[in-house]
């Protein structure tokens, strides 16, 4: 069972869901992506889905976080351009919420970016990351070149959404839906050709970089799974692998339970290594 949570930063509503088990074992985050909400890690009417109730089933305390600028947040978007704002409202959230350590950050498309901040900020067990890359598939640049806050184009439900046998019929409704924040339209110019590389190269903690089967907006070749690897520099380790039978948006497809198992996998790896170097 979730929860939803609301806790003040600095005078910032912050919201997120909540799992949480009879013993933690550490904390895991998890970010969502653009124009949509911490729904999308507690997918409504099928907790067989959702990854913060696999992760309380499994030991941690999870929280779903929504990201600045929505959900209790979203009256204070306009406020949330620097960078350094987000991830202090983010880890306040998290550390008022669950304070213990260690911490997984899992993130998905734009939430990558907080994720990949919010690791340089702090130090992290381990991060899951997937829905991003380095180079938009051809037919996506296409499409994604005439988005705009206010105007979404001709062809960006199909890139996101297909094949739509790979979702539950009502997950295809809209109902996951949110608006988008202006900070994100900088993210999105930034962050393939300069910020993605940036940040990743001072990550220190194991990555897992997960692609979906048919993802539509990112390359996900060998070669494009390679080169984001080699990205994080400093990184003890870093592993890549493709999701069967999943698109873009893998937490919320009928593939989400293997998908979940997969991170929380790599999470146990990286928080009983975390354990040990501390003792």
């Amino acid at each position: 069972m979730s929860n939803r949570r609301v806790v003040v930063i600095d005078g910032v509503p912050m919201s997120a869901l909540v799992a949480t088990p009879d013993q933690s074992r550490g904390v895991i985050v998890a970010i969502h992506g653009g124009a949509t909400t911490s729904a999308y890690f507690d997918c409504p009417g099928h907790p067989s889905l959702s990854l913060i109730r696999q992760a309380a089933e499994s030991g941690y305390t999870a929280i779903a976080l929504d990201r600045p600028g929505y959900g209790a947040s979203a009256m204070f978007a306009d406020t949330m351009g620097d960078p350094a704002e987000r991830v202090k409202l983010a880890w306040g959230a998290v550390r008022k919420i669950a304070p213990e350590d260690p911490v997984f950050l899992v993130a998905h498309s734009l939430g990558c970016e907080l994720a990949l901040r919010m690791a340089l900020h702090q130090p992290v067990g381990g991060l899951s990351l997937a829905g991003t890359g380095l180079t938009y598939a051809p037919a996506a640049q296409e499409i994604l070149s005439q988005a705009t806050l206010t105007r979404k184009p001709v062809g960006l439900r199909e890139l996101l959404w297909e094949p739509t046998d790979l979702y539950p019929d009502d997950v295809l409704t809209g109902a996951l839906s949110a608006p988008g924040v202006v900070y994100e339209g900088k993210i999105t110019a930034n962050w393939a050709r300069r910020d993605f590389a940036e940040l990743a190269a001072g990550i220190t903690a194991p990555v897992q970089f997960s692609a979906a089967e048919h993802e539509a907006v990112w390359e996900s070749t060998p070669a494009a799974l390679a080169d984001i690897a080699a990205l994080f520099t400093a990184s003890p380790r870093v592993s890549t692998n493709k999701i069967a039978e999943s698109g873009h948006n893998l937490s919320v497809s009928l593939a989400a339970a293997g998908y979940h198992r997969s991170v929380l996998d790599f999470a146990d790896e990286c928080m009983d290594t975390d354990k040990r170097e501390v003792s």
